[in-house]
């Protein structure tokens, strides 16, 4: 994503049309492999060089590079998580950082036109299925303003944490290729223990929000989570940071939910609840973009009736992150190679 967003802050929108097959050979096999990665990375990369490649066949200007590019991004996102809305304002809010009438309304075109797509060839269906979600009592949502804090303090210790791994594993006196077998055993290693920080984890995240994990545990994995995925990113492998964020949003969410409700019994919701908030607020907090979280989680789940608790955890969430570290995990990689985007 941050070589996305350079492109379109200071390449006019250019991407090399060789990533579009590299980046899909090789994120399949990290991921296929356990890397703890995801695949929106990835596939925004993809969508976004395929937009740039279709201008830079017919030679459009810079601007309409720039909204192909977005297009890209938006079909991609809207596609893997059947999440047309979602998709489209990550696009504007995250890779355009506009919402210019002449970008939105292609790019709301090109998110519908593949979430069509994709919903013909692999179905109508959430992400992820919850039960049905109840507000208890208003007495609730100082609980998820408590969690949108936890949730911020989760998300600025992996953004560090990740960086400071890479750092680690640049010093590292080895090969590119043994560093990347390295980072393999370990990771093989870390799965004999924690299977479920392999791959995108989204079967924990059902357990996490099916509520059956206990609080300690899904702790635990918050913490193994951040070093599963700053080992596979540092020692080379290919793949996203969203679906380990939603990773570690649903693991805090269902810990503070589960310690919450056994105080709280009766006025309190379920765990899975905080879980399924959880996750949008850790995104919110990583990405510094709090609107495509909200309708990522919403699109995700089918969920109307979470939005209120999603809305004020997510906000809080950004708010703490952004005042904590002032860069996302997106700007905080070009900020550290010297290249200020929102620097006019």
């Amino acid at each position: 994503v941050p070589e996305v967003m350079y492109a379109v802050a200071l390449k006019q929108g250019i991407i090399r049309k060789g990533i579009v097959f590299i980046k899909a050979l090789v994120s399949a096999i990290c991921i296929g492999t356990g890397g703890s990665v995801g695949r929106e990375g990835p596939i925004v990369q993809i969508g976004s060089a395929v937009g740039s490649t279709l201008g830079q066949i017919f030679n459009v200007s810079a601007n309409r590079m720039r909204t192909l590019v977005g297009c890209g991004a938006a079909a991609g996102i809207a596609a893997t998580f059947n999440a047309p809305i979602a998709g489209s304002i990550f696009a504007l809010e995250i890779i355009l950082g506009e919402f210019e009438i002449t970008s939105f309304s292609p790019i709301i075109i090109s998110a519908v036109s593949a979430t069509a797509i994709s919903r013909y060839y692999l179905g109508n269906i959430p992400a992820f299925i919850l039960p049905q979600y109840i507000l208890h009592s208003p007495l609730e949502f100082p609980l998820y303003a408590i969690l949108g804090i936890l949730c911020a303090l989760v998300a600025v210790g992996f953004t560090l944490f990740l960086y400071r791994a890479e750092d680690a594993w640049d010093s590292v006196p080895f090969p590119e290729y043994l560093k990347a077998v390295l980072g393999g055993l370990i990771m093989g290693a870390m799965g004999l223990v924690f299977p479920q920080v392999l791959g995108v984890g989204y079967g924990a995240i059902d357990l996490a929000l099916m509520v059956k994990l206990s609080w300690w545990f899904m702790a635990l994995l918050v913490l193994f989570k951040i070093l599963a995925t700053s080992i596979t990113i540092g020692s080379g492998g290919s793949g996203g940071i969203f679906s380990p964020s939603l990773f570690m949003g649903a693991m805090a969410g269902g810990a503070f939910g589960t310690v919450v409700h056994f105080f709280f019994p009766t006025g309190a919701g379920s765990p899975g609840d905080f879980a399924v908030v959880g996750m949008g607020a850790v995104v919110a907090a990583t990405t510094h973009g709090p609107l495509q979280a909200i309708l990522n989680i919403f699109e995700m789940t089918s969920e109307y009736k979470i939005i209120l608790p999603l809305l004020i955890t997510c906000i809080i969430s950004c708010l703490v992150a952004r005042r904590l570290c002032g860069e996302s995990i997106y700007t905080c990689n070009l900020i550290r190679r010297g290249i200020n985007i929102r620097g006019g």
